[in-house]
């Protein structure tokens, strides 16, 4: 019930959905008699769909998350072993030129690459399953070609292709690494991410650093002016949907806390 509930509460949730719904409804409403009350909504829906795509809300918003957990010290030492999590969006694998290309976090993929080659003897886990309510290939399914562009041997990555969640990728990422006590394993996920990854590894009992990647305002943070509307109401719509998924899993009990940080 809560993964159905989480793909589509939050999917009316969106900004840019419900905003555009407000819209759509008040001009239907114009057609009846509480057409004063349509005109009033439909204003009001494009206000708040205007502010969404025009201001800085959605950068904030990011910037609150992206700044919880800072970049990972290298002078701490080799780790044990790797985890990282499959992206938030499909991971899609299409041939171009022959060379397999990858839609989503791809920061993620390139991360494991890159600490693959840095700690040779770290173990590696990378968490994806099918997060769709429509179902279909896990996303771990994917990385196979991908790292054999990258040039990291396949055996080296252990894959789940189970979780469907945040929640889903701690504890099944837990059950295959079954970490020792003491042992060091770092978490790579997008940094806006890395609050709500952090706590549900934390509430599975799997102590874990954060890696994070796919910064989307920076270490230091700015005002500026908007660029693109669809970019900050996709933006927006970003921050909305992590800011919904941490009150949700703290509520039902899947994150240590309801803005997880360093310990």
């Amino acid at each position: 019930m809560f993964f159905f509930l989480s793909k589509t509460v939050a999917l009316f949730l969106l900004p840019s959905n419900l905003f555009i719904a407000l819209v759509v409804v008040g001009i239907l409403l114009t057609h009846t008699r509480f057409r004063c009350g349509g005109i009033r909504m439909a204003i009001a829906g494009l206000v708040l769909l205007l502010i969404a795509g025009f201001s800085p809300a959605g950068n904030i918003l990011i910037h609150l998350l992206e700044s919880r957990f800072p970049s990972w010290d290298a002078a701490r030492g080799a780790p044990d072993g790797i985890v990282v999590l499959g992206g938030l969006i499909s991971t899609r694998l299409s041939q171009v030129h022959g060379a397999p290309v990858v839609d989503g976090a791809a920061d993620r993929i390139i991360a494991l690459a890159k600490l693959a080659r840095q700690f040779p003897n770290a173990r590696i886990v990378f968490a994806g399953g099918n997060g769709s309510l429509a179902g279909g290939p896990a996303e771990a399914d994917f990385v196979g070609p991908l790292l054999d562009v990258l040039g990291v041997p396949r055996e080296r990555v252990a894959l789940e292709r189970n979780s469907r969640n945040t929640a889903e990728n701690a504890a099944f990422s837990k059950d295959i690494a079954n970490p020792k006590p003491g042992a060091r394993w770092l978490l790579v996920t997008s940094a806006w991410h890395m609050p709500r990854a952090v706590g549900c590894f934390r509430r599975a009992g799997f102590a874990v650093e954060a890696y994070p990647v796919d910064w989307r305002t920076g270490v230091g943070f700015e005002f500026r002016l908007p660029r693109s509307f669809a970019g900050d109401l996709g933006r927006t719509d970003l921050a909305v949907n992590e800011w919904l998924g941490l009150l949700a899993y703290w509520l039902t009990g899947r994150t240590s806390a309801l803005l997880p940080g360093p310990v």
